[in-house]
């Protein structure tokens, strides 16, 4: 069968250029004999496998010397309590909320501490992103959380919140490596890798070494302190070995693309086809005010459920696949992360196109 355009949210598209190098390599990696699947973590195989991965990211990201990377499991909702715990010294933390993902970290943080949701845009259903200019921020917060791109309502931090000299803490699970970011303007940034990096089951974090502490909350876990990681080169215990090794093959692919610059203007060029589409549609509209709409998410409604889900299912016979909207708002959703290719979203809009004629 051939290749179909998946617009999925996560687990989603990966590049074909990698997904052909890891298939070349499953049975024999570089010699070895053997599978990175199945191979030690403790070899000298593995060790420059993800010593090379981390190097390549920290070029890619311009990673300071004085940040950690780490390479974790347990999904960005895992990082929801780990976060508290490890960075709640007063017990107080304040929580912009733009989605669902930021109102469960702030959910999970009231476990330890108090967490203060200090802006919303629930009352729009997150439809766009709070003026953080000048934001109330506790004397005493610890940090304020983010959520830098929304994945389900497809809006996106354009301009980062005036912390006013607070930690910043920013989940960008869904913005990963999709443009520059300048590292210092965070106290960490993680993610998780199944939306732009690489398969489900690894989560990044790129923390500042001052940050990671032994006195982290009583009766936090062994494996859920940063310092476990750092201490440890993120093999303390077996690390999801595979996951790391084809991310590391994904930070090489965005190399040869030219790197973080260049990857940002090819996704504001997809981006830009299919909003221009929206924005002109008498019959598709996004559900994002436009300064803050996501490069990488992109909703849209009909406003009939019974046309909404025809659409989706022809779609899905023409190849282009997982474009039905999160149980949780319905409508579609198309995720166009690096690497979707431009033909991708190209194709998208010429099936909209024809929709829109037979179905006005």
């Amino acid at each position: 069968m051939a290749r179909v355009y998946n617009f999925s949210a996560g687990p989603a598209v990966l590049p074909e250029e990698v997904l052909r190098e890891a298939a070349a390599e499953m049975l024999d990696y570089q010699g070895t004999g053997m599978s990175v699947m199945e191979m030690s973590h403790r070899s000298d195989a593995y060790q420059a496998i993800i010593d090379a991965a981390e190097q390549d990211l920290r070029d890619l990201m311009g990673v300071p010397d004085n940040y950690k990377v780490l390479f974790m499991q347990g999904g960005a909702s895992q990082q929801f309590a780990m976060v508290p715990m490890n960075l709640m010294q007063n017990r107080v933390a304040d929580y912009i909320i733009t989605g669902m993902w930021a109102k469960k970290a702030c959910a999970e943080a009231t476990k330890f501490g108090t967490a203060n949701a200090i802006a919303s845009s629930a009352d729009k259903t997150f439809s766009y992103i709070p003026d953080c200019s000048d934001l109330p921020i506790s004397e005493n917060a610890d940090y304020v959380y983010i959520c830098e791109n929304n994945t389900i309502y497809g809006t996106k931090f354009k301009k980062l919140p005036n912390t006013k000299g607070k930690l910043l803490v920013s989940d960008v699970s869904s913005c990963f490596l999709s443009e520059p970011v300048n590292v210092e303007d965070y106290g960490m940034l993680y993610g998780g890798v199944q939306k732009n990096i690489g398969p489900a089951g690894v989560v990044i974090g790129v923390i500042r070494e001052d940050l990671i502490r032994e006195d982290v909350l009583p009766g936090t876990p062994t494996m859920l302190t940063y310092k476990t990681f750092a201490d440890n080169g993120s093999m303390y215990n077996t690390p999801p070995a595979y996951g790391i090794y084809i991310c590391g093959k994904v930070f090489k692919w965005l190399k040869k693309m030219g790197g973080l610059e260049a990857i940002k203007g090819r996704n504001e060029a997809k981006a830009k086809i299919l909003y221009d589409y929206l924005d002109g549609s008498s019959l598709f509209r996004g559900t994002v005010v436009k300064e803050d709409r996501s490069l990488m998410n992109v909703p849209f409604v009909i406003g009939d459920k019974d046309m909404e889900a025809k659409f989706v299912k022809e779609a899905s016979g023409a190849g282009l696949m997982n474009l039905k909207g999160h149980r949780s708002v319905g409508g579609m959703r198309a995720s166009i992360y690096n690497a979707m290719p431009l033909e991708g979203v190209q194709a998208l809009v010429g099936f909209m196109e024809e929709f829109e004629k037979k179905n006005r």
